[in-house]
């Protein structure tokens, strides 16, 4: 026979204090009193959100100067990288907004606050490189910040999980293209 005080009372905290707890702070928005140092997850979406405009602009710039042979394959998989990143660009904007932060997107701060670095052009090999190490710094960087988000923003790590999926299967792409164009990867 099922326990009577669960159908009572569906909810773990009372209804009445949570409608009067959300009533009292509209102006929050999708913030509420559960959120834990609102301000110090802003901050490092904003490092994340640089990290992602700069690998939106690194995978643009590769796709228009990549030469070589096999240039039109590569350039349509720095275009693609490109996209997706923008899209995480926009995910991670939305979600600063979401917490009642401004998404920074003023050029003068991206590579300061960027965990990966803007990169130099060169060959095919060089930049499928400097794109593989962007990569793999870009997923510790998620595997840290779902560590941290892991209790105290549940959306948020939801979110991270998500794009670090994308930046996984980013990495294996340019390293796949690397063992294409090299025979073996320089990475270990």
């Amino acid at each position: 026979m099922p326990d009577s005080t669960i159908d009572k009372k569906p909810f773990l905290r009372d209804v009445k204090t949570l409608r009067e707890q959300a009533r009292s702070s509209l102006d929050s928005g999708a913030v509420t009193p559960g959120y834990k140092d609102v301000e110090k997850s802003i901050e490092l979406l904003q490092h994340t959100l640089a990290t992602e405009i700069v690998c939106v602009l690194r995978y643009t710039m590769n796709a228009i100067s990549v030469a070589g042979l096999n240039s039109k394959s590569v350039a349509a998989e720095f275009t693609e990288h490109a996209n997706d990143e923008r899209m995480h660009m926009m995910m991670i904007a939305e979600r600063i907004d979401q917490l009642g932060g401004d998404p920074d997107f003023n050029p003068k701060n991206l590579t300061s606050k960027s965990a990966t670095e803007y990169g130099h052009g060169g060959t095919l090999v060089e930049m499928v490189e400097e794109n593989l190490v962007a990569e793999r710094i870009a997923v510790e960087h998620y595997r840290d910040l779902i560590e941290y988000f892991r209790v105290k923003d549940p959306t948020t790590r939801l979110m991270l999980e998500n794009i670090l999926k994308d930046e996984e299967e980013h990495a294996t792409d340019m390293h796949d293209l690397l063992v294409a164009h090299q025979g073996t990867p320089k990475l270990s």
